[in-house]
């Protein structure tokens, strides 16, 4: 969709631009069509019995077991309901073709495209992030660039709620400002701090109770936008009846390279990208400008 065709209140404003440079995050509230997010809701289903995503609370028992430091919310524990599950997976766009579309002809890449200040953008992954009633998981803080084989300051996550979302069912909290630390972190598995073995760099601090925190209690049809450099988590979810479902879309803009980051998990379908060079289709399809 043209930026020129986006209705003028959905656009980004100008004060939402300097929002997310200032802060590293911003929330745009019903940005996404009621038609998008329906669309979206078989798929994400189908996603979850995929190869492409994991147990991550399953994961975290095994972790645990093995002696990691896992992040367990007290207040869900606490409370004494049945345990609900934590998954995600990624690249669902590589098998379900709905998940490109919603990627490349939804209103996102016009918005990004503002947001980033940039005259490209290319899809770098996806995600699904659910967690069910009585997750006790918590994500830990990380930082999306970690995990990115990808170098250049041009590169978000867009952050798209299927259900109502609020601290008490785990909206994610960022800490503003920490785009501009360019330290090199390592990435973790999200329900433990202990760095992935064989990465490089600085373990992602936990920035609970930190008072640059900042989170957005949203609805299906606000989106909120981070830039990769910036430390976030979530809480479990401490609902008994709410679930919390989420697509997460990453992308990239011009001043984007392929960096390959070390102990990072690869994906075969960049197999025939170039290091230090731009990223390029198919591996990592443009979704702007609009083709004619």
């Amino acid at each position: 969709m043209p930026i020129d065709e986006v209705p003028v209140n959905k656009v980004p404003t100008d004060t939402d631009v300097a929002t997310f440079w200032d802060d590293g995050v911003v929330c745009l509230r019903g940005v996404m069509p009621a038609e998008w997010i329906a669309r979206m809701e078989d798929e994400v289903e189908t996603a979850l019995t995929s190869a492409a995503t994991t147990d991550l609370s399953a994961m975290g028992d095994a972790l645990g077991a093995a002696g990691a430091r896992l992040t367990i919310d007290p207040l869900v524990t606490a409370s004494g309901a049945p345990r609900g599950q934590f998954r995600a997976g990624t690249d669902h766009w590589v098998e379900q073709p709905e998940f490109l579309a919603f990627a490349a002809d939804s209103p996102l890449p016009a918005i990004v495209a503002r947001l980033l200040g940039s005259d490209q953008v290319w899809l770098y992954e996806d995600s699904v992030l659910v967690k069910e009633p009585g997750t006790v998981e918590r994500t830990a803080f990380h930082q999306d660039l970690a995990y990115f084989h990808l170098d250049g300051d041009q590169v978000c996550t867009v952050w798209v709620p299927l259900d109502p979302v609020d601290a008490d069912n785990g909206a994610v909290q960022y800490v503003r400002g920490s785009h501009r630390d360019r330290t090199s972190f390592r990435p973790n598995f999200f329900v433990t701090t202990d760095a992935i073995p064989d990465t490089v760099g600085a373990v992602v601090p936990d920035r609970t109770g930190d008072p640059d925190l900042v989170g957005f209690d949203t609805m299906p049809g606000d989106i909120v936008v981070h830039h990769a450099r910036t430390i976030h988590g979530a809480h479990g979810n401490r609902s008994t009846t709410r679930r919390r479902r989420a697509m997460s879309v990453r992308y990239a803009g011009d001043d984007t390279v392929f960096r390959i980051k070390t102990g990072a998990p690869t994906k075969p379908h960049h197999a025939e990208l170039v290091e230090g060079a731009p990223l390029t289709e198919p591996a990592c399809p443009r979704v702007w400008p609009v083709s004619s």
